[in-house]
């Protein structure tokens, strides 16, 4: 065996179909793809959302609201699950990095303290942001908060 006579094993290749050449090969007229029309032609592409003539779902829904550019989203966290958290994770201080090395929020999160719930240890915060309510829980329970931005 050498370069000049190998040859793809038996049956490991197929004659191709020639598409497009005359009613004879049975594959000619509109060559397999239907009728006339773009869908027909080379580098067709439906348009996102085109429904064939119909109105388009987001032109048939009406529009509601709008959205607020200058929000800040919150993760909360409420004093009813500070004593859970701190005896799971073994926390004293409640800060955006411990949270985060704990898997608790993730890294761009702002976090929120409110005051659902009771606190019964002596607790560090450094948070966004804090409700009255809570803060004075943490502060009548000895602990103390710190707001960073």
């Amino acid at each position: 065996m050498e370069l000049h006579n190998l040859k793809p094993a038996k049956g490991s290749t197929h004659k191709g179909i020639r598409i497009g050449r005359g009613e004879a090969s049975g594959k000619g007229g509109t060559s397999t793809k239907g009728n006339k029309g773009g869908q027909s032609r080379a580098g067709y592409k439906s348009k996102k959302a085109h429904e064939g003539g119909q109105m388009p779902i987001q032109r048939r829904i009406p529009k509601r609201g709008f959205t607020n550019i200058n929000r800040v989203e919150y993760k909360v966290l409420n004093l009813g699950q500070i004593d859970q958290l701190a005896e799971k994770y073994s926390l004293t201080e409640f800060s955006l990095q411990n949270l985060y090395i704990n898997g608790l929020i993730s890294q761009f999160d702002n976090l929120k303290v409110l005051g659902n719930g009771e606190i019964k240890g002596k607790f560090t915060f450094k948070v966004n942001a804090v409700s009255e309510k809570a803060k004075a829980a943490i502060e009548a329970a000895g602990g103390s908060v710190e707001i960073i931005k």
